[in-house]
C-alpha cells in the first residue's frame, strides 16, 4: 500500500555544473536552495538586494550588476500581488511606468501608502517574455514558492499561486515556440516542482516549521534531493560529495579546541582544502 503521493523527478533538459555561476531571485524559498548550493561550494548570488516576492520586482533585478553575469537563474515567484506606491500614481502614464511604481518591499509603511493589485497571467507573461528574449543563452529555472500567504486567506492564496503557475506554463510554452523558430541555440526555461513536492508529497505538517507555513529542515532537505536529482549529473554529484565533506569539516566545532586530535583534524582539513583549491580556485579561504 502507498500512503502518500510521491513525485518522481526526471532529469531536466539542462544540467548545473561547477563551471556555472548561479543567481537566485525571489521569495525566501530561494534563500533555502541558495544555502544548500553554498554548502556545496557552488558559485552563488542570492537576492543581493533583499528577498523579492512578486514577478515584477524579480524581473526588475535580472540585469543588476551582482547577478547579470550568471549562467543559471533560479526564479521563485511567491505571490501575484503587487503594491504600487501611491506617491508615484501621478507619474503612471502607461503600463511600463505602472510597473516601475511597484515596490520591492513595503518597508513597514502604512497600507494607505499603496494600491494593492493582483497581476493577471497575461501581465506576468508580458513582463517576463522580454526578459527571456533578451537572455536567450541563459538557463532559467522557474519555481513557485510553496509558502502560503495566509494573511490573504487560503482562497486568495490559492488564486495567487494558480496565476503564477499558469504564467510560468505560458512562458515555458511560448519560449519553446520561439526556440523552434530561432536560428541559434536557445536554452528553454524549465519548471521545478517545489510547490507540488511540498504541498502534495509532503502534505503532513511534520515537514513544516512551527508557523505551519515554511518548510522545516527535513522538508527543505527532501526538496533539495529532488532538485539535485533533476539538475545535477552523476559526475557533478560526485564532486558535490567531496566539496560538501570539506564544508562540513571546515564548519566543525570541536569539543576540545587546540587538543592534539583537534590540531590533527584541522591539518587534514587544510590539506583537503589545498587539494580542492587547485581544481576549484573560487573556494573561499575561510
Amino acid at each position: 500500500m502507498r500512503f502518500r503521493t510521491e513525485i518522481e523527478t526526471s532529469k531536466a533538459p539542462f544540467q548545473i555544473t561547477y563551471a556555472d555561476k548561479i543567481a537566485l531571485l525571489g521569495s525566501c524559498f530561494s534563500d533555502n536552495i541558495a544555502r544548500r548550493l553554498e554548502q556545496n561550494y557552488f558559485r552563488v548570488v542570492a537576492n543581493p538586494t533583499g528577498t523579492l516576492y512578486n514577478p515584477v520586482s524579480i524581473a526588475r533585478h535580472i540585469d543588476d550588476e551582482n547577478v547579470r553575469d550568471a549562467d543559471v537563474f533560479i526564479i521563485t515567484f511567491g505571490t501575484a500581488w503587487v503594491y504600487i506606491d501611491i506617491n508615484q500614481k501621478s507619474q503612471i502614464t502607461n503600463q511600463k511606468s505602472r510597473w516601475s511604481a511597484v515596490v520591492d518591499n513595503c518597508q513597514k509603511r502604512p497600507a494607505s501608502d499603496f494600491i494593492r493589485y493582483r497581476l493577471t497571467v497575461n501581465e506576468i507573461v508580458e513582463i517576463w517574455q522580454p526578459v527571456l528574449e533578451k537572455h536567450p543563452n541563459k538557463r532559467f529555472i522557474f519555481t513557485v514558492s510553496p509558502i502560503r500567504h495566509l494573511k490573504d486567506g487560503l482562497h486568495e492564496n490559492n488564486l495567487s499561486k494558480s496565476i503564477l503557475l499558469l504564467a510560468i506554463e505560458r512562458l515555458i510554452g511560448e519560449a519553446g515556440l520561439t526556440a523552434q523558430r530561432s536560428t541559434f541555440q536557445q536554452a528553454k526555461p524549465v519548471y521545478f516542482e517545489a510547490f507540488e513536492i511540498m504541498l502534495d508529497d509532503l502534505r503532513d505538517y511534520r515537514f513544516y516549521s512551527d508557523d505551519l507555513l515554511h518548510p522545516n529542515p527535513a522538508g527543505i532537505s527532501y526538496i533539495w534531493e529532488h532538485f539535485v536529482a533533476a539538475f545535477m549529473s552523476d559526475s557533478t554529484e560526485r564532486e558535490m560529495k567531496q566539496l560538501y565533506a570539506l564544508w562540513l569539516n571546515r564548519n566543525h566545532r570541536s569539543l576540545f579546541p587546540d587538543s592534539p586530535a583537534d590540531k590533527q583534524f584541522k591539518a587534514r582539513t587544510d590539506e583537503q582544502f589545498r587539494a580542492l583549491k587547485e581544481r576549484y580556485p573560487w573556494l573561499p579561504e575561510s
